[in-house]
């Protein structure tokens, strides 16, 4: 699941060399999955539409989709997108639509106060500018929409890890990643205006936040 912040094109580059083997991989904890796609399926009504940022491969849209009106998912990966949208076909689902592109301004397939629910899996640990960002997912909610999010939080672990990831990016063997704690999260999701936030625990390990959150009704 991936994102564009500043640099797109080099972002989209890394993705797209990754995308076949990505799609190829198992799950790293299946539990836990399950247990956040159940608490995602139970904030939508049938007559959902929502929006998956940094869809990557399209698992977690597709399996939304029965319990929505229409998925949308974005990703600034066009290999990633174009592996989402033949699975879709494989799958049968007509009730999902993949876009390519960033998570930014120029995204506008989607009008503010459109949707009913936003999530982002594996993504605010990928973007530059989370506030902007998270302020952008909220306007894109209709009053009372929800937000779903599961983010790398490495700041919560003990190993000094900011600076193999910065090699690791000279390298060309990982994306932009920022390291933040689940306290930072919180804060940053809270001044985006959301409310209700709360962090069920799917047993997903210490340095993933999962956080529940709404648009004011």
């Amino acid at each position: 699941m991936t994102a564009a912040p500043t640099h797109p094109r080099t972002d989209a580059a890394f993705w797209d060399r990754l995308a076949d083997k990505y799609s190829r991989q198992p799950v790293a904890n299946p539990e836990a999955f399950e247990r956040k796609i159940a608490i995602t399926r139970a904030q939508m009504a049938a007559d959902a539409v929502v929006l998956d940022i940094g869809c990557g491969t399209g698992s977690l849209a597709l399996r939304l989709a029965p319990s929505a009106a229409h998925v949308h998912g974005l990703d600034v990966s066009s290999e990633m997108i174009r592996i989402a949208q033949g699975k879709a076909r494989d799958q049968h689902v007509d009730n999902v639509t993949f876009h390519v592109g960033a998570f930014d301004d120029g995204f506008t397939a989607i009008a503010d106060g459109s949707l009913d629910g936003v999530c982002a899996y594996s993504l605010l640990h990928l973007v530059d500018d989370r506030p902007a960002a998270l302020a952008r997912m909220h306007r894109l909610l209709k009053p009372g929409g929800f937000f779903v999010s599961s983010t790398v939080c490495l700041g919560e672990s003990w190993a000094p890890l900011g600076p193999l990831l910065t090699v690791m990016r000279w390298l060309g063997k990982a994306p932009r990643v920022t390291v933040l704690s689940k306290a930072t999260l919180d804060r940053e999701v809270r001044d985006a205006g959301f409310v209700d936030v709360e962090a069920p625990d799917v047993g997903a390990g210490p340095t993933i936040a999962f956080m529940v959150a709404h648009k004011r009704a």
